[in-house]
């Protein structure tokens, strides 16, 4: 499971599956209705407070909830070298007090005011979000600008927290089968650059080693207005908003943030491999995954299709190759930025990850085999104008349903990130214009360029459990 505060608090997890099931089937059934009409907008109103928080406006009154997201541009790409795991220690801290909440306060708050919220450390920021009844605007913003104030963290809250995350990456990649496979391995075998390249969700040793007074500097670097996003979407008065903003985060001072690192990583050039030795697996896993265009470039966008193509439900290329016709897997999943969010929220240096667990009797080179012959049609000839139509289709319906999710929550999140990335939440809106500009050829040229083998690795898992099937 990715870094995270990993649960939707005050939500069920059977009933908001249910709910997740049943939105992904009413979006799917509205899609060709969706994708046919003109004009699809998301209404969007950006503006800046003089401290230098982005402030982004989504008004939509479907339904009497709004949901509050407060992104800050700080993950676990930049944390400091000799803690690793830091930004996702940091992230709960947040909930263990601040001016005038004390510890885990906000979530009663929020609960108590018949909301959930939730909140996460991701490549390259860390978010905070609440989806509430409309009339409780005024109740969250106020909170979130009060842990943005300042933190009053005491060192046995830091230690407690130091305890809950170690025992977080101990159930969730230590003591798990396939744990960390293969978000958390892959970028420490497909990077070079530290930044993208160490284990981010921490080692124990660097998160019992935090202290107070790094927490400390840690918060007045990173978690100031000038460095964050507050994204406002559903039912609410944008005039009231405004002032709710102004009134609650408008006085609190900005901070000297520093410059990001330089994420920049060196060209791969030749293949990479490496290999686990997974004591609770059962089975052999592979993953296999291609390092990105530059974000916002026609051959970024292009990837964006390719990756349907390839990966993306049942008819993708993939499967059918690897699961319908040869039977070597029962499934195969991945994606761009895969496990910790999409193609979308993220800024720097990414990988395509494809990943799959099979039986001991099929090789790795057997798998690789299947999946280049796959490859290899995109690479040698321009795809089907039908086959791009149908990848966009596809993409369409993923944005249309992301963007519906928890009230409204991924809509937030990314308006939140284009502001952060691109200090242009509009992007949103042109999104699908980019796909659509994509040509037979241009997937041909990014196919060549990027899924080439010199920009590969391959990353297996080996099972050391009990034999199959006890």
């Amino acid at each position: 499971m990715p870094p995270s505060l990993c649960v939707f608090k005050g939500v069920p997890t059977r009933q908001r599956v249910s709910f997740l099931r049943a939105a992904a089937v009413l979006l799917a059934a509205l899609t060709p209705a969706l994708a046919a009409s003109s004009g699809f907008t998301v209404p969007v109103e950006y503006y800046k407070l003089p401290n230098g928080l982005r402030v982004i406006l989504s008004r939509d009154t479907t339904a009497p909830t709004v949901v509050t997201a407060v992104y800050y541009r700080i993950g676990d790409r930049i944390e400091p070298r000799d803690r690793t795991g830091f930004a996702h220690l940091f992230e709960h801290m947040m909930f263990q007090g601040s001016q005038n909440l004390g510890k885990m306060d906000f979530v009663k708050l929020v609960e108590d005011n018949g909301g959930v919220l939730n909140g996460s450390t991701r490549f390259d920021f860390t978010n905070y979000f609440e989806l509430m009844p409309a009339n409780k605007l005024e109740t969250v913003l106020w909170a979130e600008a009060d842990r943005m104030k300042g933190l009053d963290v005491t060192a046995a809250n830091l230690k407690n927290q130091q305890g809950v995350v170690s025992n977080e990456v101990r159930v969730n990649v230590l003591n798990q089968p396939y744990g960390g496979f293969p978000w958390l391995w892959m970028p420490q075998y497909a990077n070079q650059n530290w930044y993208n390249a160490h284990n981010f969700y921490g080692d124990l040793k660097d998160i019992e080693a935090a202290k107070l007074d790094e927490v400390q500097a840690f918060f007045k670097t990173y978690y100031a207005p000038n460095n964050a996003a507050l994204a406002i979407i559903g039912d609410f008065d944008p005039t009231q908003a405004k002032a709710f903003v102004e009134k609650y985060f408008g006085s609190i001072p900005p901070a000297k943030v520093p410059p990001i690192p330089d994420l920049t990583e060196p060209k791969q050039t030749a293949e990479r491999h490496g290999n686990r030795k997974d004591p609770l697996a059962n089975r052999p896993a592979l993953a296999f995954a291609y390092h990105m265009p530059e974000r916002n470039t026609p051959e970024y966008y292009a990837m964006g299709l390719i990756d349907q193509m390839l990966l993306q439900g049942d008819d993708s290329l993939l499967y059918q190759e690897l699961v319908k016709k040869r039977g070597y897997t029962s499934s195969i999943s991945g994606g761009i930025n895969s496990d910790l969010g999409d193609m979308f929220d993220y800024d720097g240096p990414m990988l395509w990850t494809a990943s799959l667990i099979h039986d001991s009797n099929v090789t790795t080179d057997q798998i690789l085999a299947a999946a280049d012959s796959v490859v290899v049609g995109l690479r040698s000839k321009p795809v089907s104008q039908a086959l791009i139509d149908r990848s966009i289709t596809k993409i369409q319906a993923y944005l249309y349903d992301s963007m519906s999710q928890f009230g409204g929550f991924g809509r937030a999140n990314l308006l939140a990130c284009f502001a952060l990335f691109d200090d242009d939440p509009a992007r949103i809106n042109s999104l699908e214009d980019q796909f659509r500009k994509v040509t037979p050829e241009l997937i041909e040229h990014t196919a060549q360029t990027y899924l080439e083998p010199t920009n590969r690795t391959v990353l297996t898992i080996e099972p050391g459990a009990a034999k199959e099937g006890k």
